[in-house]
């Protein structure tokens, strides 16, 4: 169908504009005069042809009109405010389309707005984009449909991709320095082998004593980097490749994840963020009204963790046979014994969404300060592991010029 661009005013006077893909220009005329429009002009939208347009490449669209938690979280705040203020859903999309920055997020909108159009629900709008709206999203917003409490538990999604967003902000900062470190390190020392070693190499040559043990194996290095270049850039993509492989099976995501979980220095971290994430969800999804088992498909399925996911299928099991929560938490062997006696606490006396949130803000508290923490302590411990590397290379290079006297006559 064409695309029609149009020209409106709302019932406050304000202008309006847009595109609509339609049949005609009545039928075009016709739905905005649904929506509560005015229509002022309806033109055909004619798409140049006589160049390329780079911006509508799809590499190009994924990088700079990419959906973030930031498009996310406010088109949520948003739709909640105008569904409160009384206006059709329809109608508070179309609004969304023109405020929204992202091409792509707009384009998913005006698709939504289509499909409500068809005769189908907000949540099976969403559910159409499920990289955007995840199961947790859907399934509130279906929970808020049926309850007719719609605005109230889309303030509710903008609250938890908020406090999401901050979790994920905190570990990216946590993880930010050792990261610039070693890739520092990695750049030294590669430059020191492949521009540096091989001056020496004939220079230890020329000596024609044995060579201590460091600095044959650094003199080794050197000669692979820099006359076996292709292959170690293959290996290296190989050995990318085959991680990735791994992580992408449930068995692989499994090792390792159990073994980021176990890891030092960034273990503890993990598993805050890990119990602050599941707590969050779960009680999130009880308090907009999503049934238990459906709750905790939910957990397991967004948790992020296949750990986290693999303890949620022994407590579903239990739920779903009649049994507790907290002892499959235990079985487990992942969660504090304090998000356990929580949990069983929440269920004796009926409130374990209100326990949840409790679990929630302590461990969030915990991630933060965690994060201060490792930030004060990384720092000399990684400028002490930087110097030590660059040290011992020094050494390597150093130790046979010390046995030069004996070799020259």
């Amino acid at each position: 169908m064409p695309l029609y661009a149009y020209e409106a005013l709302d019932n406050g006077g304000k202008m309006v504009k847009g595109a609509i893909e339609a049949a005609s220009e009545d039928v075009i005329a016709e739905k905005l005069r649904d929506m509560g429009f005015y229509p002022l002009k309806i033109v055909e939208s004619k798409a140049s042809t006589a160049h390329l347009d780079i911006g509508a490449l799809p590499f190009v669209r994924q990088i700079f009109h990419r959906i973030t938690f930031k498009h996310l979280t406010s088109f949520t705040r948003q739709l909640a405010t105008l569904i409160d203020a009384g206006l059709p859903i329809l109608r508070c999309l179309h609004i969304l389309q023109e405020q929204v920055e992202s091409v792509l997020f707009k384009e998913k909108i005006a698709q939504m707005g289509r499909d409500i159009e068809s005769g189908t629900t907000l949540s099976e709008a969403l559910a159409k984009h499920p990289k955007q709206f995840d199961s947790l999203y859907v399934n509130m917003v279906h929970a808020g449909e049926i309850g007719g409490v719609l605005e109230a538990v889309l303030q509710k999604i903008a609250t938890f991709l908020e406090k999401r967003a901050a979790l994920i902000s905190k570990i990216k900062s946590a993880m930010m320095y050792p990261a610039v470190v070693m890739v520092v390190a990695t750049g030294i020392v590669t430059f020191i082998l492949t521009v540096i070693m091989p001056k020496f190499v004939d220079i230890f040559a020329s000596l024609g004593a044995e060579l201590p043990a460091l600095t044959r194996w650094l003199m080794s290095a050197s000669n692979v980097l820099v006359y076996r270049t292709p292959y170690v850039i293959v290996a290296i993509i190989l050995l990318a490749l085959a991680i990735r492989k791994i992580n992408s099976t449930k068995n692989g995501k499994f090792v390792f994840d159990t073994i980021k979980l176990k890891a030092p220095v960034f273990g503890s971290l993990f598993q805050k963020a890990a119990i602050v994430r599941f707590a969050g969800t779960l009680a999130t999804l009880i308090t907009s009204g999503v049934p238990i088992l459906q709750a905790l498909d939910i957990v397991r399925e967004t948790s992020g963790n296949e750990v986290i996911a693999r303890a949620m299928d022994g407590v579903y099991n239990s739920v779903k046979e009649g049994e507790s929560i907290h002892e499959p938490l235990r079985a487990a062997k992942v969660f504090p014994p304090l998000v356990i006696h929580m949990v069983a606490v929440g269920e004796e006396t009926g409130a374990i969404d209100q326990m949840l949130v409790k679990v929630e803000e302590a461990y969030q508290r915990e991630v933060d300060d965690t994060v201060d923490a490792l930030t004060s302590i990384l720092e000399p411990i990684l400028i002490v592991f930087l110097g030590g590397i660059v040290g011992t290379i020094v050494v390597a290079l150093y130790l046979p010029l010390f046995d030069l006297p004996k070799h020259i006559k």
